[in-house]
C-alpha cells in the first residue's frame, strides 16, 4: 500500500506520516524538494532524528546543497525505493507536488529531439503563471522571459488529471486559511529562535550560491540580508509573506493536478485527525 500525505506548509504532514507509518509498519519517503539537501534543516522544518521513532526515512539529507538535484533524479530515486520495498507499506510525505507526481504518475520527460516551444503568443505574465502552475517552487522573475521559456520546455507530463501508476491513497491536510497563516507566521518565529540565521550563514560564508539556496524560502531572504540588501526585520517579514503565498499556491496545485482526499486538521487534538484518516484508509483497502 502506498499513502501520500500532502498539503500546504505548516499543517502537520510530518506528524501524520509518522503516525501512519507506525500504524501500518511502513517506511517514509520524503517528497519535499528542499529536505533532500544536507544541512537545510531548520528552514525546511525537516524531521528531527528524535521524531522518527525508529521508522526508516528515505530521500532526506541525500545531497549536498551545491548539487542541482532535478525532478528526474527524484523520479528515478523514488521509484527505485518503491521497487525495492514492494513488500512494505510506503508513506510519501511532503509539499512538493511536482516531485510526488513525477514519482507516482505517468510523468514523462521530453526527448531532446523534440523542438522546444517558443510561447511567442504569450505575455511574460502568462508565462509566469504557467510556470507557477507547473511548479509552485519555481523562483524565476516574471520579466526573465528566456528562463521562463526554458523552464516550461524542460519537461512535460501527461494530462493534469492523469491516473497514478500506483494504487495509492492521496491524503491532504487542510485548515482554515487564517489559522494556517497564523501557524506559518509562528513557525517562522520559532525557526529564528532555533537558529535559522546561523544555519543559513554557514552556507553564505562558504560562498555557496546554489539553486537550492537561491530558491528555498528562508534561505534566499537571509542571503539578501547578509548581502546588505534588506534588514533582518524585513527578511523575517518577507519569509512569512513568501511562506503564506507558497501555501496558497500549494493548495491550487494539488487541487488542479491530483485527486486529493482532504481532511480538516484538529490542532487541539491531533489524534482525532489521525483516527479520521486511518478510518478512511481502512475503507479504501
Amino acid at each position: 500500500m502506498i499513502i501520500a500525505v500532502v498539503g500546504p506548509t505548516g499543517v502537520g504532514k510530518t506528524k501524520l506520516s509518522v503516525e501512519l507509518a507506525k500504524k501500518y509498519n511502513g517506511i517514509i519517503i520524503n517528497s519535499d524538494a528542499m529536505q533532500i539537501y544536507k544541512g537545510m534543516d531548520i528552514g525546511t522544518a525537516k524531521i528531527k532524528e528524535s521524531e522518527k521513532e525508529g521508522i526508516p526515512h528515505y530521500l532526506f539529507d541525500i545531497k549536498d546543497v551545491s548539487v542541482n538535484y532535478t525532478v528526474y533524479d527524484y523520479q528515478l530515486d523514488a521509484r527505485k525505493i518503491i521497487e525495492e520495498n514492494q513488500d512494505k507499506n510506503i508513506i510519501f510525505v511532503g509539499g512538493t507536488g511536482l516531485y510526488l507526481k513525477a514519482a507516482l504518475y505517468n510523468y514523462e520527460f521530453k526527448r531532446e529531439e523534440e523542438p522546444p516551444k517558443t510561447f511567442d503568443d504569450l505575455s511574460n505574465e502568462e508565462l509566469y503563471d504557467l510556470a507557477l502552475k507547473k511548479d509552485p517552487n519555481m523562483n524565476i522573475h516574471k520579466n526573465n522571459r528566456k528562463r521562463l521559456v526554458r523552464f516550461l520546455n524542460k519537461e512535460v507530463s501527461t494530462s493534469s488529471k492523469s491516473k497514478s501508476l500506483y494504487d495509492a491513497i492521496y491524503i491532504g491536510l487542510t485548515c482554515d486559511r487564517k489559522l494556517l497563516y497564523e501557524r506559518i507566521n509562528h513557525r517562522v518565529d520559532e525557526m529564528f529562535k532555533e537558529g535559522l540565521v546561523d544555519e543559513v550563514k554557514h552556507f553564505y560564508k562558504q560562498g555557496i550560491h546554489s539553486k537550492a539556496l537561491s530558491t528555498a524560502i528562508g534561505y534566499k531572504e537571509l542571503y539578501q540580508y547578509f548581502a546588505g540588501e534588506i534588514s533582518l526585520e524585513e527578511a523575517i517579514e518577507l519569509i512569512k509573506k513568501n511562506s503564506r503565498h507558497y501555501a496558497k499556491r500549494q493548495y491550487t496545485w494539488f487541487n488542479n493536478q491530483m485527486d486529493i482526499n482532504w481532511f480538516e486538521v484538529d490542532f487541539k487534538n491531533f489524534n482525532n485527525t489521525v483516527e479520521e484518516v486511518i478510518k478512511f484508509i481502512e475503507l479504501q483497502r
